[in-house]
């Protein structure tokens, strides 16, 4: 994960990450969401780079799907890293998110705010 601890090293200086880091940050960030969440009754889209299809429920087939999240990269590369809260970045109109199942909050933060991935949760031995 270089490109997303590159990525977000260059937001946490105030810098834009330059765009081929950006871009493979977005997609190795999209599948992980993908990979921690999979199903397919939410569309996540952070164009130009990607959207992938996440959460478990009903499938969606056909047309625009019911429940589309949408971002710049840039938030998305803040969100996945927990640098941004979803449900704040939706109240300030950095994410749209439409449809009931529209919510990442369970399944946010990706990876830990230097760019490291998160270590599993471990259950607890009864």
């Amino acid at each position: 994960m270089d490109a997303v601890a590159d990525a977000i090293a260059a937001i946490a200086n105030d810098e834009a990450p330059d765009k081929e880091t950006l871009k493979s940050a977005v997609r190795e960030l999209l599948r992980a969401l993908a990979d921690k969440a999979p199903g397919h009754s939410v569309e996540v889209r952070v164009p130009p780079y990607g959207a992938v299809q996440c959460v478990e429920g009903p499938r969606h087939r056909r047309g625009t799907p019911p429940n589309v999240i949408e971002c710049q990269p840039v938030v998305f590369v803040e969100l996945a890293a927990g640098r941004l809260a979803f449900a704040d970045a939706v109240a300030t109109g950095r994410v749209t998110a439409s449809g009931q199942r529209a919510d990442l909050t369970e399944v946010l933060p990706l990876t830990g705010p230097d760019g490291e991935p998160l270590e599993e949760e471990e259950e607890e031995e009864a």
